[in-house]
């Protein structure tokens, strides 16, 4: 049984799915300091510090009535039923900022990739009696009219 384990552990496509899954998690980290760290600041500023972490409706009060609540922890911390709207809000925003930093770091990647040449089939044979290159699909060398 363990050695049957050993062989299933050590086929190509688990460990190249592990070396994935390590590096995907690697690649996460960078994409979230690129988002957190570079990205952010700038839209915040930009949009004037706006944080819709605190948007929410109140479905029901909590058993400590203190409503108006001035915060979702608060409304939370007093036992309230709340929707959370603002929370989605910036869990949106935060996607498409780190879907659209990946897209930049994957056509940053394509770019840097040095493209590969495909190597393409012959077109052309050498003649076994002149030594010339021919047609492939030629049935007789045009050089030395010799039958191929």
């Amino acid at each position: 049984m363990l050695k049957d384990f050993k062989a299933f552990v050590m086929r190509g496509s688990v460990v190249d799915l592990a070396v994935g899954v390590i590096i995907g998690a690697a690649f996460g980290s960078i994409v979230k300091s690129l988002v957190d760290d570079i990205l952010m600041p700038p839209i915040g500023l930009a949009s004037g510090g706006i944080d819709f972490a605190n948007k929410f409706i109140v479905l029901k009060d909590g058993a400590k009535a203190a409503a108006p609540y001035a915060s979702l922890a608060d409304a939370k911390a007093a036992g309230a039923v709340t929707m959370n709207y603002g929370l989605f809000v910036n869990q949106t925003v935060t996607f498409l900022i780190v879907a659209a930093a990946i897209f930049l770091v994957v056509k940053l990647v394509a770019r840097l990739q040095v493209p590969v040449a495909v190597p393409t089939a012959p077109s052309t044979k050498g003649c076994p009696f002149c030594a010339t290159q021919i047609p492939i699909a030629a049935k007789r060398c045009p050089n030395c009219t010799s039958q191929l």
